[in-house]
C-alpha cells in the first residue's frame, strides 16, 4: 500500500514537472505585453526594453543558441545583412543567448553581427518570454559525440538553451510579430520582420 502510495505522488510530482516544462516552453503570442529587462550587451552597453522602445519605433528581440548553432549563424547573418533595412523602420535588435562571453565574441566573428547580444546568466530573459528549456541527458550525451560539451558553451552545468524564437515589440511595449517553432531549423524571416516594422 505504501509502496503504490509513494509511486502515485512520484508519478504525480513528474507528471507537474513536466506539464511545467511544457508550459514553460510556449513562448509569447502576438498582442502580449512583453516583459520588461535591463541587461548589458556584449558591447558594454546597458540596454533597457522600456527606455529603447521610447527611443525607437520597435525592438526586434531574438534569441538564440549558441556559435556552435549553423542555423543560429545563418539567421544572425541575415539579420545583420538586412540591419540597415531594419534600422531604417526605426528597429533596435536585441539578440539573447545562454552562451558565455568569449563564445559571443565567437558568435560576432562568424556574423559579423553588429547590434546588441545580450548573455542571460539566470535565464531572467528566457523566463520572461516563456522560452527556456533544459536539455535533457540523452541530448547533452548526443551533443558531447558531436564535440560539443554545453558547461564549457554556456559556462555552467545547467544545460539551458533557448527554444530560437523572434519577438517584434512595438513603441507600446505590445508583441507585434512572434515566430516561436520548438523545431531549431524554423526561424523568422526578415522578410516576416519588416513587414510588421
Amino acid at each position: 500500500m505504501m509502496k503504490d502510495y509513494t509511486l502515485t505522488v512520484f508519478g504525480a510530482v513528474i507528471g507537474l514537472f513536466l506539464s511545467v516544462q511544457a508550459m514553460a516552453q510556449t513562448g509569447l503570442k502576438t498582442g502580449a505585453t512583453a516583459p520588461a529587462f535591463t541587461a548589458t550587451d556584449n558591447a558594454g552597453k546597458k540596454v533597457d526594453l522600456k527606455t529603447l522602445l521610447k527611443t525607437n519605433k520597435a525592438v526586434v528581440l531574438f534569441f538564440y543558441r549558441g556559435q556552435w548553432c549553423p542555423y543560429c549563424n545563418k539567421q544572425m547573418k541575415h539579420i545583420q545583412d538586412s540591419l540597415q533595412m531594419l534600422s531604417g523602420k526605426g528597429a533596435y535588435v536585441i539578440g539573447v543567448t545562454p552562451e558565455t562571453d568569449e563564445n559571443i565574441k565567437t558568435t560576432v566573428a562568424k556574423t559579423k553581427a553588429s547590434y546588441s547580444i545580450v548573455q542571460d546568466k539566470g535565464y531572467a530573459i528566457m523566463n520572461s518570454y516563456g522560452v527556456k528549456y533544459v536539455m535533457d541527458e540523452a541530448t547533452v550525451t548526443k551533443y558531447k559525440g558531436y564535440g560539443l560539451d554545453m558547461s564549457k558553451a554556456n559556462g555552467n552545468a545547467e544545460n539551458v538553451l533557448p527554444v530560437p524564437a523572434t519577438y517584434v515589440i512595438g513603441s507600446n511595449g505590445k508583441i507585434l510579430f512572434a515566430h516561436f517553432d520548438k523545431d531549431y531549423s524554423k526561424r523568422a524571416s526578415v522578410k516576416d520582420i519588416l513587414a510588421v516594422l
